[in-house]
């Protein structure tokens, strides 16, 4: 089963310094029938303009990864960490018992956009932390690239959740198989292009679509296309 959620019926939101939209109930947004998709609670695509950004605020038991696709995000937390982030770059805070951070565009002129993903951890009250990674974006063409799962490699991010996030540039007229086993689902954000999924959903940019009882999934580019894929239980 394939339900696509078009980006008209994204909430959206333009607060002057940020503006985007959450695929998800999100802040000041809910809707009881849109809460989640299995462990996943968050997917915002966030536009923040040049040194604006969020004020300290806590989280506590939720995996957060912010996937940055331009500009520059810094990260600051009371664990210590104070990082910097541009495309090819993914920050991973598993919040755990509480965590203290702020995020901001620490460029004077470009705004940075972010895809800011919530998961529900394994298991909860656990000690927080946090991780970056870098994967090289030259290795998304033609492919769905692992850059988040629960085993960190080289290029990949680990997270406290069974579950893997992939990321992939496909040309027009490309397509590719992926594959997984039978129980879980799959969540796809489109970034940018147009792809046709399962033979038979078609996706611009913004939409997203919530696959279950499909275990190999076509899927097929009709222009050039950065697709996000999550793998979940």
């Amino acid at each position: 089963m394939i339900q696509v959620y078009p980006a008209a019926a994204a909430h959206r939101f333009d607060h002057g310094w940020l503006k985007g939209s959450h695929v998800f109930s999100f802040g000041d947004y809910y809707d009881p029938e849109n809460t989640a998709f299995g462990p996943m609670r968050v997917c915002n695509d966030d536009i923040i303009s040049p040194g604006k950004g969020f004020g300290a605020h806590p989280h506590s038991d939720m995996e957060i990864l912010s996937i940055v696709l331009t500009g520059r995000l810094r990260h600051e937390d009371n664990l210590g960490n104070v990082v910097e982030t541009s495309f090819g770059g993914i920050q991973r805070m598993s919040a755990g018992t509480g965590v203290i951070h702020t995020e901001h565009n620490p460029s004077e002129d470009e705004p940075v956009r972010i895809l800011q993903l919530w998961f529900m951890p394994r298991t909860r009250g656990t000690q927080p932390s946090y991780a970056t990674g870098r994967f090289d974006p030259a290795k998304l063409a033609g492919r769905l690239l692992p850059v988040v799962a629960p085993e960190a490699s080289a290029e990949i991010v680990d997270i406290a959740q069974d579950m893997t996030i992939y990321l992939g540039r496909l040309k027009s007229g490309q397509e590719l198989v992926f594959q997984q086993e039978a129980g879980r689902r799959i969540f796809i954000y489109l970034i940018e292009g147009q792809l046709q999924a399962g033979g038979e959903a078609v996706l611009s940019p913004g939409d997203s679509a919530r696959i279950e009882e499909i275990h190999e999934l076509h899927l097929a580019a009709s222009e050039e296309t950065l697709v996000m894929l999550v793998d979940l239980p």
